[in-house]
């Protein structure tokens, strides 16, 4: 029997739905499975961040940088990276930096190119743990508002304003 002798009988056309059942039923099922599992909230969710807390420290006389911390709020299932910040009150010299405690117990500040935050977590800034270096402005007083925008990786930019205030309160 050649293969131009192939003829479709009862036989054969059962035989070959059922070697084309199996791998038919395989991808429905594994399609309604994922479908279940995305409507139920288990493919993870975008970043969704939010900024509250925004203070800049009262620049001391004399010091050329002072500091400003966020507390950064991550509702979504995918972490996010503070990639940068500007402000129309500083052209330039701003820069994240993280700090890191030396085996004497002294601290530094060392410059970063970004800053995670967690999913569903929080990046919560503090002289301890990383901060955003501005170059100090003897205009600044005690309460008040300074504008910045805070450029995330996947959430885009985010328009906050940070009340001065003495490092300590």
């Amino acid at each position: 029997m050649t293969t131009s002798d192939w003829t479709p009988t009862p036989r054969r056309l059962a035989d070959t739905a059922l070697a084309a059942l199996a791998p038919i039923c395989a991808c429905v099922l594994a399609l309604g499975a994922l479908a279940v599992w995305t409507a139920t909230g288990n493919a993870g969710t975008p970043a969704r961040v939010g900024v509250t807390d925004a203070r800049l420290f009262l620049p001391s006389r004399g010091v050329p940088e002072t500091a400003a911390f966020f507390k950064i709020t991550n509702t979504g299932g995918d972490q996010d990276r503070l990639v940068g910040v500007t402000s129309s009150e500083v052209p330039e010299g701003i820069s994240l930096s993280s700090h890191r405690m030396t085996a004497g117990g002294a601290a530094y500040r060392r410059p970063t190119e970004s800053l995670p935050v967690p999913a569903e977590g929080t990046l919560d800034m503090s002289p301890l743990s990383s901060d955003v270096t501005v170059p100090a402005a003897a205009r600044w007083q005690a309460g008040d508002l300074v504008p910045f925008t805070l450029h995330f990786e996947h959430s885009g930019r985010m328009e906050v304003l940070a009340v001065v205030v003495r490092p300590g309160s």
